[in-house]
C-alpha cells in the first residue's frame, strides 16, 4: 500500500489507495469531471489494497466447512483467520468472545435483538441521536426508552443516568450509538458501559460510524468499562463487499435456538430433533459471504496499518479547515459541534442547511454542476434530525401524511458531508466554491422537484448514466 504524507499540509495522501479516485462525472454543461466523494458516513470506496486481495482469492474461492478439496479447505481456513483479525481490530477477548458475520450493521443489531433473551417489562434504553438500525429492532422485542440529547445536539449524559436509575432493575441493554452519522459526535461508549453495568445492563455499540475512524477497544470481559457486543460494517469501511461482524460473548450466542435456521448452523438433524452447532456458526445459518469477509479483514488490516492516529490527525485538520470555510458561506447554519478549534473531538462528518434553499436542492446542484457527492435528508436518523430542526410533533405528523400521500418533497433535511481518509483539502476548497455559488443563485439548471422522491432534476438534461457502466 502506498501511503504518503504531505508534511507541509499535514493530510494523508491516499487517493491512489480508493479505487475510482480519478474517476470522472458527466457535468450539466456537457464536460467531464473528476467525482469528489463526500459521502463517506454512508458507504466508504474499496481501498485498492482490499480490491486486490479479493481478487488474488477468487481463485481459490470454495465452498467452506466439511469440504475435502483443497480449495474448500484453504477457503475454510482463511475465513476462519478473518474472523480471528476483525476480533483483534476491535480488541475483542479471544478466549471468551466470538465473531459472527453478518451482511452489515442492520443485519448484527436485528440478530441481537431477535437473540437476546427478553422477557416482560424488559427495558432496552437507547438514544434519540441513533441510527434507525440501532432504534427499530428494539421495538419489537422490549420497552425501550430514549435518552435526549442536549441542546447541542451531544448525548445527555445526566438523562441517562437517570433513566438507569429510574428503570433500575429493568434496564437488560443499553444500545448506543458510538459516533454519530449526523453530526459526528463520538460518545463515551466506556463510560456509558460502566454506567450500564453498574446498573446491571450489558451494552451493545453500533460502531457503524467510528470503525473506520477511531480504534475499538472492547476491553476483558468482566472489567467495569468493557463494551459487551459491537457491530460494525465493512461498506463503511473501504471493503464494500456485503460484509459485517457481530462481536460479542461466546456463551451468549450458545444458548437457545439461532434466529435463522438451515445448513450451516446444526450440527445433526434427524426428522423431529436437531443439535445446533456450537458459536459462532450457529448463527450463520446457509453459505456465508466468505469474499466479504477476506475484504473486512484485509481492510481491518489496512486501517491498523495506516494507523488510527494519522487518521485521526487527518481527519481533525480536515474537519477544521471545512468548519473554517463554511464560516464564508453566508447563512449557512451547522448543525452539532461548529467550532474549527474543537474538531479534534468529533468526526468528520458534517450536517449543514443553507437558509432559504431546501436540502435536495443543494445536493443536487452540487452534484450536475460541482461533480461532488453529499447525502441530504435525515440519513436514517428522523427523530435525532427532526429534533436538531425543532420540528414540532404536529408538523411531524404533517409530513407523515405528505408521505403517505406519495409526496416526499416538502420533508426536511439537512445536507452532510462525510470525511474519508483520503480526502483532501482541494476537495473541500471546491465544495466551497460551489456553496458560495449556491448561495449567491449561480447556478445553471433549471430544477424540478420530483414529488414521489423529493429529488432535484435539471429540466430536460439527460447524463445516461448507462453509457458510463453496463452490467
Amino acid at each position: 500500500m502506498q501511503i504518503g504524507i504531505d508534511t507541509e499540509r499535514g493530510e494523508l495522501r491516499l487517493a491512489s489507495s480508493v479505487v475510482g479516485f480519478d474517476v470522472r462525472v458527466p457535468m450539466l454543461d456537457g464536460s467531464h469531471s473528476r467525482y469528489v466523494n463526500l459521502d463517506n458516513a454512508a458507504t466508504t470506496p474499496c481501498l485498492a489494497v482490499v480490491q486486490a486481495k479479493v481478487n488474488e482469492f477468487l481463485q481459490w474461492y470454495s465452498s467452506i466447512h466439511r469440504g475435502t478439496g483443497f480449495k474448500s479447505i484453504l477457503s475454510t481456513h482463511v475465513y476462519q483467520r478473518a474472523r480471528q483479525i476483525v476480533g483483534e481490530f476491535v480488541q475483542a477477548a479471544s478466549d471468551t468472545g466470538t465473531v459472527i458475520f453478518v451482511r452489515n450493521t442492520t443485519e448484527a443489531l436485528n440478530k441481537l435483538a431477535r437473540r437476546f433473551p427478553f422477557a416482560e417489562g424488559d427495558v432496552v434504553l437507547s438514544s434519540v441521536m441513533e441510527h434507525h438500525s440501532n432504534l427499530l429492532p428494539w421495538r419489537t422485542v422490549a420497552q425501550v426508552d430514549h435518552v435526549g440529547v442536549r441542546p447541542d445536539g451531544s448525548l445527555d449524559l445526566d438523562e441517562l443516568e437517570r433513566k438507569l436509575d429510574f428503570h433500575r432493575g429493568k434496564v437488560r441493554l443499553v444500545s448506543i450509538t458510538a459516533a454519530s452519522n449526523v453530526t459526528g459526535y463520538v460518545n463515551p461508549v466506556h463510560e456509558i458501559a460502566r454506567l450500564a453495568h453498574q446498573a446491571g445492563s450489558l451494552i451493545a455499540v453500533d460502531a457503524a460510524q467510528l470503525a473506520a475512524h477511531r480504534p475499538l477497544d472492547m476491553r476483558q470481559h468482566g472489567a467495569p468499562d468493557h463494551l459487551d457486543f459491537v457491530a460494525l460494517s465493512a461498506h463503511k469501511m473501504y471493503a464494500p463487499f456485503g460484509s459485517g461482524a457481530l462481536i460479542g460473548p461466546r456463551h451468549f450466542f450458545e444458548r437457545g435456538a439461532p434466529d435463522e435456521v438451515g445448513g450451516g448452523a446444526v450440527e445433526f438433524v434427524t426428522l423431529d430433533d436437531v443439535r445446533w452447532a456450537d458459536a459462532p456458526e450457529r448463527d450463520e445459518a446457509g453459505t456465508p459471504n466468505v469474499v466479504g469477509a477476506v475484504a473486512m479483514a484485509t481492510a481491518c488490516k489496512a486501517l491498523k496499518q495506516i494507523g488510527f492516529e494519522a487518521i485521526a490527525a487527518h481527519e481533525a485538520e480536515l474537519t477544521r479547515y471545512l468548519l473554517q470555510r463554511m464560516k464564508e458561506v453566508p447563512v449557512l447554519r451547522v448543525f452539532g459541534l461548529g467550532d474549527p478549534a474543537r474538531a479534534h473531538e468529533r468526526l468528520g462528518v458534517v450536517s449543514f442547511a443553507i437558509d432559504g434553499i431546501p436540502d435536495g436542492f443543494v445536493a443536487s446542484i452540487l452534484s450536475y454542476e460541482g461533480g461532488i457527492g453529499v447525502r441530504s435528508g435525515c440519513f436514517c436518523a428522523h427523530p435525532y434530525v427532526l429534533l436538531l430542526l425543532e420540528v414540532p410533533e404536529e408538523m411531524a405528523g404533517y409530513y407523515r401524511t405528505r408521505i403517505a400521500a406519495g409526496d416526499r418533497s416538502e420533508v426536511p433535511g439537512l445536507v452532510r458531508v462525510s470525511l474519508g481518509l483520503y480526502n483532501t483539502k482541494e476537495d473541500i476548497d471546491r465544495l466551497i466554491e460551489m456553496l458560495l455559488r449556491i448561495s449567491r443563485g449561480q447556478y445553471a439548471g433549471n430544477y424540478v422537484v420530483d414529488k414521489s422522491t423529493g429529488l432535484y432534476n435539471p429540466r430536460g438534461i439527460d447524463l445516461r448514466v448507462e453509457s458510463d457502466f453496463r452490467i
